[in-house]
C-alpha cells in the first residue's frame, strides 16, 4: 500500500463531480450540435475549477505527499491550508506560501499532530 493519500479529499470529489456533470454538459452540446449548449458546459467545468480552488484554500484539500494515515481521511481538514502549501501552485496563485523578505523574521515550520518524517517511513515492496 502505498503513503501517499492523493485526491482523497472533499475538494478532490467536488470538483470531480462539477466537471464530470460540465463534461456531459459538452457532450450533450457536440451531439446536439448546439454551440450555447458547448459555451455552458465549459462554464460549469470553469466552475469546478475555482469551486475545487476555494475549498483546498478552506483547508478541504490537503498537499501532495506522505501524510499519516490518521490524516487520511476525507473529513479530515488540513488546518496549515492558511499559511499555504510548500509548492502548491492553488496557494501560490492565492498569496499564500510566499517567501519572507530578506529582513522579516522566519518563524519554524510547525510540524502536523502525529507526522513522521518521510525518511522515517519504510516503503512498500512495490516502491
Amino acid at each position: 500500500m502505498s503513503l501517499y493519500d492523493e485526491g482523497h479529499t472533499i475538494a478532490g470529489w467536488t470538483g470531480v463531480a462539477i466537471a464530470t456533470a460540465g463534461s456531459a454538459v459538452v457532450g450533450l452540446g457536440v451531439c446536439t450540435a448546439s454551440l450555447p449548449v458547448v459555451g455552458a458546459g465549459l462554464a460549469v467545468v470553469a466552475v469546478s475549477v475555482l469551486v475545487t480552488w476555494a475549498l483546498h484554500l478552506s483547508g478541504w484539500g490537503k498537499p501532495p505527499g506522505v501524510r499519516p494515515r490518521e490524516q487520511w481521511g476525507m473529513r479530515v481538514r488540513d488546518t496549515r491550508a492558511r499559511d499555504g502549501h510548500p509548492g502548491c501552485v492553488g496557494c501560490r496563485l492565492a498569496g499564500r506560501g510566499r517567501k519572507r523578505a530578506a529582513g522579516a523574521p522566519a518563524s519554524a515550520p510547525v510540524p502536523m499532530p502525529g507526522a513522521v518524517p518521510a525518511e522515517s517511513i519504510p516503503l512498500s515492496p512495490i516502491e
